[in-house]
């Protein structure tokens, strides 16, 4: 069974956007995984179709609202779906490389995008919404924040990119930032590519690699660096 991913939005003109393209795009031509958008809107009732009202107990902005949310989640995730239903949201956990590696292995994700000042607390807890972050800023709503979240975990499915190798030496694969590339020309401005890799020793290769990752993860992620795996 393929990736299914579904995204509730106001705006479902945005997508795909950058999923439509290259290597992402082209694994969604081969079915190995599909997008789907429903229009918020649509589930709406009265002559204006509304979707937000004013916060309760006052204050600036809209809230969309938990009766509109409701029926549009159960018309595309009935109670049987093992997709996880997402939003995205800034006070949300943070998406990591592991989160995305696990929804890539699962069956896809409902994904509820936030417009406005939010959404309905009550939503939020009568249909288990897990709300998810790309980094500690807000954007104008959560469809950007949507690609980001799909593409990580797209990816990572099977068959989508090329070699397993490039994975798994990547950022955050093993707790480390990935290591500098580089290619031709071998001289670039009075720069020489690093003697070392054009050595045809791969073992020195490797261990030049990995010396790099940990420099590189030390000086710029201290964070990542104190919870490197020990071995």
């Amino acid at each position: 069974m393929s990736f299914k991913a579904d995204i509730i939005t106001l705006f479902p003109e945005l997508f795909p956007g950058p999923l439509g393209a290259s290597v992402i795009g082209r694994g969604q031509d081969r079915g190995l995984w599909s997008l789907k958008t429903t229009q918020l809107r649509d589930f709406a009732s009265g002559k204006h179709r509304d979707v937000d009202d004013t916060p309760a107990g006052g204050g600036p902005g809209m809230v969309l609202r938990a009766d509109v949310l409701a029926k549009a989640i159960d018309a595309i995730s009935p109670e049987n779906d093992p997709r996880p239903k997402l939003l995205m949201s800034p006070r949300g956990k943070v998406l990591t490389q592991n989160m995305a590696r696990e929804l890539a292995n699962g069956p896809g994700v409902v994904i509820i995008c936030g417009r406005f000042e939010g959404i309905d607390q009550r939503i939020i807890e009568a249909r288990s919404l897990q709300e998810i972050s790309i980094g500690d800023y807000v954007l104008a709503g959560g469809e950007v924040a949507a690609m980001v979240l799909l593409e990580s975990t797209i990816r990572l499915i099977p068959g989508v990119l090329g070699a397993q190798e490039s994975r798994d030496e990547e950022s955050f694969e093993n707790g480390l930032l990935e290591y500098p590339h580089f290619t031709r020309p071998a001289d670039f401005e009075d720069h020489a590519i690093p003697k070392i890799l054009t050595s045809g020793d791969h073992g020195k290769i490797k261990k030049w690699r990995r010396e790099q990752s940990e420099n590189l993860t030390r000086t710029r992620r201290p964070d990542l660096w104190d919870k490197k795996p020990t071995s």
